[in-house]
């Protein structure tokens, strides 16, 4: 089969998440054909996709080999590795840090308007102990990098900074920075996930309905039912926008419905309405009847 024949399947395969047949295809095409990089490159997309690490770093890693000078292959590698190290235990992760890290530098060396791999190592020297190369000072340094190369990412990286650091004020002052100039649906996101971190509901609903107001999106119809019925405030503003969050559904959207019955069934239980809680709750239990809080939540109605 042509390469381009293979690529244009491997495309629609990737499109409708079919990940596993994509990489039976890619498998057997390099095989045939090991100095293809594009199709090394997206076998290891194939395996990132399904969280085969080992198979996504040893594609990544052969790609780097080949060709020393492609900042992506680079960032492609170290993100496999880093993903890698999160998933297995602490001191064998110690083990591959250094790699993930040098792989990394290498892409930022190699590209200076390599955003991607600007924001992985803000948030890497974050993470890190001090112990092992863990810095907030170079994690600002790529931060100011990310500023020059893109304002809003640059407040961005700045505010999960702050707030990895614990300075939430700061936090803030640098999302709604970041909401000023770019406005996107990212931005009022951080700004909103903080609010919710720091328990300030009202702030966290007033975000999203300035979000909404410039990107209709049904999906912060649910966030909006959401943060009302975690923190037991606007109980009729959150059963309204629960219930336009199912009545305009699709997949789309993220969140499966049966979370929006399980905050209905929140807002009625907070309203000491237990014939409408239980009747939203059992709607959550027989769409996804394997969620254990939705079993926790019917039980706690009960008791009304």
């Amino acid at each position: 089969m042509p390469a381009q024949t293979i690529f244009e399947e491997v495309e629609v395969l990737f499109n409708k998440k079919n990940y596993s047949k994509a990489e039976m295809l890619l498998s057997t095409y390099v095989t045939n054909n090991q100095k293809d990089l594009k199709a090394i490159e997206l076998l290891g997309d194939a395996y990132g996709y399904q969280k085969n690490w080992d198979g996504a770093i040893m594609n990544y890693k052969t790609l780097t080999e080949v060709n020393d000078n492609d900042a992506n292959y680079h960032y492609k590698y170290g993100g496999a590795l880093g993903m890698k190290a999160l998933q297995i235990n602490k001191m064998k992760a110690l083990t591959i840090i250094g790699d993930v890290k040098e792989a990394f530098l290498r892409a930022a060396e190699l590209d200076p308007k390599h955003i991607e791999t600007r924001w992985a190592l803000v948030e890497l020297y974050m993470q890190l102990p001090g112990i092992i190369g863990g810095s907030k000072s170079k994690s600002l340094k790529y931060a100011n990098e990310l500023e020059a190369l893109s304002k809003v990412d640059g407040y961005l990286a700045k505010g999960y900074i702050n707030e990895y650091d614990d300075e939430p004020e700061q936090a803030e002052a640098y999302y709604k920075k970041a909401i000023n100039i770019g406005g996107s649906v990212t931005c009022y996101d951080k700004l909103t996930a903080l609010y919710e971190k720091e328990k300030q509901p009202e702030k966290a609903v007033a975000t999203i309905e300035a979000s909404q107001e410039k990107k209709e999106r049904n999906a912060m119809h649910y966030q909006i039912g959401k943060v009302c019925a975690e923190y037991n405030i606007k109980l009729n503003k959150g059963e309204q926008c629960l219930q336009r969050y199912i009545q305009n559904y699709s997949a789309k959207d993220g969140v499966p419905k049966a979370w929006a019955y399980y905050r209905l069934a929140q807002i009625y239980k907070h309203k000491k309405d237990k014939v409408e809680a239980l009747k939203w709750i059992d709607m959550a239990i027989f769409e996804l009847p394997k969620i254990e809080v939705f079993k926790t939540e019917k039980a706690q109605i009960n008791t009304l």
